[in-house]
């Protein structure tokens, strides 16, 4: 992986605002992932492609990433900025919406990466069980965003994605086969172990 083209994709990321995983939130997967072998990696939400370069460096050796993306304009980028990083070989982006592409997947996942449509989470994380091996991981990004879903924040424009995301936590907490933590890292992580 060339790093310092993963340096420029992060800083333009940035500059244009678009959402990418936050270092903390980085950090706190790499250390979980240390010496644990990842052969494929299922990411819901690619935007430009940052944290899926950033996850290629925990694949073994012929490891893959597939990558679920519904915005043209944020596919196109993803690509090129994949290309740079010169880690073509190892990602795969499925270009439409999440909702219709998780269900036609069959293939098993050890790690499973939610970063998409907050309203969506109980639907990614349903079909994300279906995929995760045994002893896999399911991390969720910005579960807690922004601190709305543990207050009693109830704006109109956010209270479908707050409790969508109030009950993807529940879920996951309540579900016998999964082992769970809630972290204060980044906009806040969760993650669940299946069993």
């Amino acid at each position: 992986m060339n790093k310092i083209e993963l340096q420029k994709i992060k800083q333009k990321a940035l500059e244009d605002h678009i959402p990418i995983i936050m270092d903390d939130t980085l950090e706190t997967i790499k250390k979980y992932l240390e010496n644990k072998e990842i052969i494929d990696i299922l990411e819901i939400g690619t935007a430009v492609g940052y944290s899926a370069i950033c996850f290629s460096e925990f694949l073994s050796e012929d490891g893959t990433i597939d990558t679920i993306e519904r915005e043209k304009e944020r596919v196109i980028e993803a690509r090129e900025n994949i290309k740079r990083a010169d880690v073509k070989r190892q990602i795969n982006i499925y270009e439409g919406d999440a909702v219709e592409i998780l269900p036609s997947l069959d293939k098993k996942y050890d790690m499973i990466f939610i970063d998409a449509a907050k309203g969506k989470y109980p639907f990614f994380l349903k079909e994300s069980l279906r995929l995760l091996k045994k002893g896999g991981v399911i991390f969720a990004d910005n579960i807690l965003y922004k601190g709305y879903v543990m207050s009693d924040y109830n704006k109109h424009k956010q209270r479908t994605a707050v409790r969508n995301l109030r009950e993807y936590i529940k879920e996951v907490l309540d579900n016998p086969n999964l082992d769970t933590e809630i972290l204060d890292v980044g906009d806040g992580l969760a993650i669940s172990i299946l069993k």
